[in-house]
């Protein structure tokens, strides 16, 4: 009797999959299983940062998977022209400044997206634009539970 071949994730695939995160220094930033779900994403979509969708492309169901991702391939290289300084006006009166808070922020787009405090005058604060991860190489332990061709029933 042949051996039925585990499915491998191709572009457009719905894999489900655990994956724990961490940064050059072994600080871990993200986990999964800590939260007890894993994560189901279609591949080759842009639902990923790149090089994370790269890697998981060609691994097969019940496969573990460590690799590591240059900051170009995720979250970008730092520019460290993108800042910016508001007026703390345009925070609630009893909000508490700090240097390295993160700040949810809206784009011109309406979307939000973080940024980090760096700078607190009197009257401003200089935030940095950047995305928290920006030039940053990943490293990620994936292991995938499943791969299917339909997404998961909600």
């Amino acid at each position: 009797m042949a051996k039925k071949k585990k499915k491998t994730a191709s572009e457009g695939a719905f894999v489900t999959l655990h994956y724990k995160g961490t940064l050059e220094d072994g600080k871990e930033f993200d986990n999964s299983y800590d939260r007890g779900s894993p994560m189901t994403v279609a591949v080759g979509r842009g639902q990923l940062i790149k090089g994370f969708d790269d890697a998981v492309q060609g691994m097969a169901e019940g496969e573990s998977k460590k690799f590591t991702i240059p900051a170009s391939e995720a979250y970008g290289d730092t520019d460290p022209d993108a800042t910016t300084v508001m007026e703390k006006g345009l925070f609630p009166a009893d909000f508490t400044f700090e240097e390295g808070l993160v700040v949810p922020l809206a784009g011109p787009d309406g979307k939000p997206f973080p940024a980090v405090i760096t700078e607190i005058s009197e009257t401003t604060i200089t935030a940095d634009l950047n995305h928290p991860m920006a030039g940053k190489d990943l490293t990620f332990e994936v292991e995938v539970l499943t791969v299917s061709d339909e997404p998961p029933a909600e």
